[in-house]
């Protein structure tokens, strides 16, 4: 029988994490309809293709299909999962996560009620240690993957956006979208993001209809002794560097001079902070001038 959903987990190299996330599958509710369950195993070189060949975690009546894409980076990770997908809908989860047990039947539930192009869930953020950093503050928890759009509802407005760790498509509008920019999204170790962004910004160019929903909620966890001030910097380092050479295309790569006063005032402003407050308030204006290193960098260097 045809799936209505496709569950798709997309994983390199995490099998100190994937393990975890393969166990917690077993504590979600299936949904009414039929759904499968997708594990593309993305150039893995660890314990990863043993792990996922294992049958011990599969859940019980849900087809399970292991498919290896050599191609690092995981929005072509996700371009495979496409590819391969049955289900009228296709969801993503990430290899480092745990699904709330009612998270398929609430996605399911969305999907049969509103008939969206795409959905959004809410993504908290777990300390598996169960300490956090003391400079790490709320404003920054976003770029861990937490997001929270309140009450169901339509998003029509970039600035509510569904995130890469918790989101659903019906399969049919990347037809009409495009599929994932294989430019953005981690590759391997590099700390490259923004795919989940730019393609949420294309359902609303193509008038794409989106639900946000609330209670579809996902736990993100997270390794404290692994969380660094540096991962933050690069992140926004990154993403500058691909902004930059989209911006400058085919134009002159010496970087216009407008820049130049911005890249001063970012730096500018964080060190201010910095020293009036201190290194544990100064972090997200810290990131600001990363970004616009990186923007420079990009502009300068690198080919769209």
């Amino acid at each position: 029988m045809q799936p209505f959903l496709t569950v798709a987990l997309c994983t390199h190299n995490h099998a100190d994490r994937l393990v975890r996330t393969l166990a917690e599958l077993a504590h979600v509710q299936s949904p009414s309809l039929p759904w499968e369950f997708l594990a593309i195993d993305n150039a893995s070189r660890d314990a990863t293709p043993a792990l996922l060949a294992a049958t011990d975690w599969r859940p019980s009546g849900v087809e399970v299909r292991v498919i290896r894409e050599e191609k690092l980076g995981l929005s072509n990770a996700r371009n495979r999962a496409l590819q391969e997908a049955r289900g009228e809908y296709i969801l993503f989860m990430d290899d480092d996560e745990t699904p709330d047990s009612s998270w398929l039947s609430a996605y399911e539930q969305a999907m049969r009620e509103h008939q969206p192009d795409a959905l959004g869930g809410r993504i908290e953020v777990f300390f598996e240690d169960g300490v956090r950093p003391r400079w790490l503050q709320d404003e920054l928890l976003g770029f861990l993957g937490r997001i929270n759009h309140g009450e169901a509802r339509w998003l029509t407005e970039c600035a509510t956006p569904i995130f890469g760790g918790n989101f659903a498509f019906r399969r049919s509008v990347f037809a009409r979208i495009g599929n994932f920019d294989a430019r953005l999204g981690r590759q391997g170790t590099a700390n490259i993001g923004g795919e989940d962004t730019e393609i949420y910004r294309r359902l609303l160019e193509h008038g794409c209809s989106v639900r946000w929903v609330p209670e579809a909620i996902i736990h993100h966890r997270i390794q404290t002794p692994k969380l660094r001030r540096s991962y933050f910097l690069d992140l926004h380092f990154r993403q500058g560097r691909v902004e930059g050479a989209r911006k400058r295309g085919m134009a002159s790569r010496i970087p216009p001079l407008y820049l130049i006063p911005q890249v001063a005032r970012a730096y500018g402003r964080a060190l201010a902070l910095r020293l009036r407050q201190g290194a544990k308030h100064s972090l997200r204006l810290e990131m600001n001038a990363a970004y616009f290193t990186g923007y420079m960098v990009g502009w300068m260097k690198d080919t769209v």
